[in-house]
């Protein structure tokens, strides 16, 4: 099979992809030409090229089969295999995740009180100034803003011409009400401007405002003001690098040390580094085009297609092959004229080698502060082709079959990370509809939200099969383990050190000793999804039985509100059904009170 696929291979540029026996992606990658690319990894017999890396070679040696897509260029290639890659989580394809979109702050100087707000895309409009990436702190960046400028902070201002809040406590110079002219406010817009390129100039009044807070024993402000104080110095880059020119550009740089990569983005804007990100994977047995990839993802996440362009030139610690295909690809996403090139000498060689320099050291400190001694005791017990470091785990919540909710919690990074929690309700009754519908809508969500490694479902046997055919369908590689909690007297035993739950995995049940860190470790997860889906439900039940009761009030019995609910799903859709629907479903009385009401 795999031989009369090599003979089919196509002449053209595009995508390939290789599965195991089970039908799990193991790698994807681009070609200039699909049959010379995919060829070079193999021998005449099908069987691994000897010049293979043992990363790729133990690849190869798996691949039962191979997929490819067409496309019309090299550049759609590499898109396309970034998206891949992004979406699906290949086994053999590193990747430095980086899913955010970084805040800007922007200024529309089409107006003539313009007001500086947050955005993520780019806006409507010509002559809007953009500040930015801001890779942490342009919440607390622009509240010092407004603290130290009277400007307009309402978008709604000067459509209400009257004074507002801001006006009254003097942290506004009210244009509405025509007390500042447009000229006297542009040169207060000028000097904030000079600030948000700056933003350690923003501190001294905050340390400022912050004494006077402390004085008047108004301390939670005070401290408040302290955290804002450490989130704005610690935005700020200390490389004391004097540009010659006051450019805009980005720094990019990749370094692979003790089992780990990491790539670390400068942003420079006015001749300074004002901002700095990193992303630090494991990574074993790297090879060139594994780097090759890695500079290609940072550069097309730093230049999405809606985010806004603070600059064009792109120098980077290596030498790309694929620079002119990149720039070609940013060119038409912005309509810009791009450049990618490694600088030999000056400050511009300098900043990418401190990036490099910089990304050792990350690694250095995250080898130090992060112990990945758990993860991999749990990758090896449960043979889990991804180290687990991202996992997400699932449960659902219910009464009786009301108000059925999912929910989600993530866990990154060594902590619970709850700025990515999700929930949502649901409208099966029994749990494996439920649990079905939760992750269904999860794994078709991996093209914005790219896959975890692995998979915590709070359920036994049946629900780990579930959840493999849903990763199956994917494409996506994902690990799945399954945990099913002990029953005593027909409740749920959540006692961390005494419950012995059973874990199921593709290899098979686990009993393991309630003592067990690693049992414990899977426990403690599950639990914090549980408190979440509960919470929720709460939450929802709370909502139903209000408004249960307002259709009770009407005489309504409770098996007939039952019935509606399950059938139109929501109150707010009983309350929109015409007066047949609800006949249909209820009877004639119930239908005549509820269109009356």
């Amino acid at each position: 099979m795999l031989i009369d696929e090599l003979k089919s291979l196509p002449n053209s540029p595009g995508i390939y992809q290789y599965f195991d026996k089970n039908a799990k992606l193991l790698y994807v990658g681009k070609a200039k030409n699909l049959k010379n690319r995919v060829k070079s990894y193999f021998n005449a017999d099908a069987t691994p090229n000897s010049n293979l890396s043992p990363r790729i070679a133990k690849m190869i040696s798996q691949a039962v089969h191979i997929e490819w897509i067409t496309t019309q260029s090299e550049q759609d290639a590499l898109i396309l295999e970034n998206s891949f890659i992004k979406q699906l989580h290949p086994k053999y394809n590193i990747l430095l995740r980086d899913d955010k979109t970084y805040p800007y702050i922007c200024l529309d100087l089409n107006s003539d009180f313009p007001r500086f707000e947050i955005t993520r895309k780019v806006l409507k409009g010509s002559n809007i100034k953009y500040f930015g990436p801001f890779f942490k702190g342009a919440n607390e960046i622009l509240e010092a803003l407004y603290l130290e400028f009277k400007l307009v902070q309402k978008r709604s201002c000067l459509k209400e011409k009257k004074g507002c809040l801001f006006h009254q406590i003097n942290r506004c110079y009210a244009p509405c009400l025509g007390l500042i002219d447009k000229n006297d406010y542009a040169k207060i817009v000028n000097e904030a401007i000079k600030k948000i390129k700056n933003p350690e100039l923003l501190i001294p009044n905050l340390e400022k405002t912050m004494l006077n807070l402390a004085q008047n024993e108004n301390y939670e402000e005070a401290a408040k003001i302290r955290d804002q104080i450490k989130t704005i110095n610690d935005t700020s880059v200390k490389i004391q690098i004097d540009l010659a020119k006051l450019e805009d550009f980005e720094v990019i740089s990749v370094n692979v040390n003790s089992g780990f990569v990491c790539g670390v983005r400068f942003s420079i804007r006015d001749g300074r580094v004002c901002f700095c990100t990193h992303s630090i994977k494991p990574a074993q047995d790297m090879i060139e085009s594994d780097l090759e990839a890695l500079y290609s993802t940072m550069i097309l996440d730093a230049f999405t297609i809606d985010q806004p362009v603070g600059a064009t030139k792109i120098y980077t610690y290596a030498k790309l092959e694929d620079e002119n295909i990149l720039t070609d690809i940013l060119n038409l996403r912005h309509n810009k004229k791009f450049q990618i090139t490694q600088p030999k000498i000056a400050e511009k060689k300098e900043l990418v080698d401190i990036a490099y320099q910089n990304a050792l050291e990350f690694i250095k400190k995250h080898i130090k502060t992060n112990d990945h001694t758990l993860a991999r005791e749990i990758q090896d017990l449960f043979e889990l082709n991804n180290l687990p470091l991202k996992i997400e785990i699932f449960d659902n919540s219910h009464l009786f079959g009301s108000a059925p909710v999912g929910a989600m919690v993530v866990w990154e990074n060594g902590e619970f990370n709850k700025a990515k929690y999700r929930h949502m309700h649901l409208q099966d009754i029994n749990d494996y509809d439920q649990m079905s519908k939760l992750l269904t809508h999860r794994a078709k969500s991996f093209d914005k939200a790219p896959a975890p490694d692995l998979w915590i479902i709070d359920g036994g046997d049946a629900l780990l099969n579930l959840a493999n055919q849903i990763i199956k369908s994917s494409g996506a590689n994902v690990d799945i383990i399954a945990i099913s909690k002990e029953k005593i007297d027909a409740k749920a035993n959540r006692a961390k050190g005494r419950a012995s739950d059973k874990i199921y995995t593709n290899i098979g049940k686990f009993s393991l000793n309630p003592n067990d860190t690693k049992l414990q470790f899977i426990q403690r997860l599950r639990d914090e999804a549980h408190r979440f889906a509960i919470s929720f439900h709460q939450k929802s039940r709370q909502k139903i039985d209000i408004q249960s009761s307002q259709l009770a009030t009407l005489g309504i019995s409770k098996g007939s509100i039952i019935k509606l609910i399950n059938y139109f799903g929501s109150f707010e859709n009983i309350q929109n059904a015409s007066f047949d629907e609800i006949k249909k479903v209820t009877n004639k009385s119930v239908a005549q009170k509820i269109t009356k009401s």
